[in-house]
């Protein structure tokens, strides 16, 4: 199992592999769901997939098997920064505007996560690996980035999953109702999680 950090500056470097992880991303977080979003040749994509933003790919003998998106919170595109502020400024319509206990940040310390998935062709014994590789390499990558604090929504029985691993991580915003799952905004300090 590899881990790899993509962005546009390493996209050549890396064969399909990009196109893998938008595909992958599809087929599992968007397969059931009644989102909408723009897809291409089986690419699910938004606004926040800018030569800005990173994306970690956890892959396997041509497969990925897990994935997340980081963005800057300095991020601009047009009227778009990055999802969790853009939602607490009514920019989304899929996304509550209350999402948040206190005006998102915008640090260039702070890096939001998003479009969090392990496929659901992972079986159940391996998820915990699979997992544990996504945040070592997203908070390794952060780290080089200069990032101390990454935000992002996530549902709210990851709050185990987090003290498992070993992760500080602060609940930011109230339970939310987001299709259908319970999810919360959450900071993780990546100061005190050096492992």
């Amino acid at each position: 199992m590899l881990t790899t950090t993509l962005s546009f500056d390493n996209l050549h470097a890396n064969g399909d592999l990009f196109t893998t992880l938008f595909r992958a991303r599809k087929h599992s977080l968007f397969m059931d769901t009644k989102w909408k979003f723009p897809e291409t040749d089986g690419m699910e994509y938004d606004q926040y997939d800018t030569p800005a933003s990173r994306w970690i790919a956890v892959h396997e003998n041509g497969k990925v098997l897990a994935g997340v998106r980081l963005t800057p919170t300095t991020a601009e595109c047009g009227v778009y920064s990055y999802m969790i502020r853009d939602a607490q400024r009514g920019l989304l319509d899929t996304l509550p505007s209350n999402l948040l206990d206190y005006e998102a940040p915008v640090a260039s310390y702070i890096w939001e996560a998003s479009r969090v998935f392990i496929s659901n062709d992972v079986p159940e014994r391996r998820r915990a690996r699979v997992q544990a590789s996504l945040v070592a390499e997203m908070t390794g990558a952060a780290r080089t980035l200069g990032a101390s604090q990454i935000i992002g929504l996530m549902p709210a029985q990851w709050a185990r999953w987090t003290e498992y691993l070993g992760l500080d991580v602060e609940v930011v915003g109230p339970e939310i109702d987001v299709d259908d799952t319970l999810t919360k905004v959450g900071v993780l300090k990546l100061a005190l999680s050096l492992h």
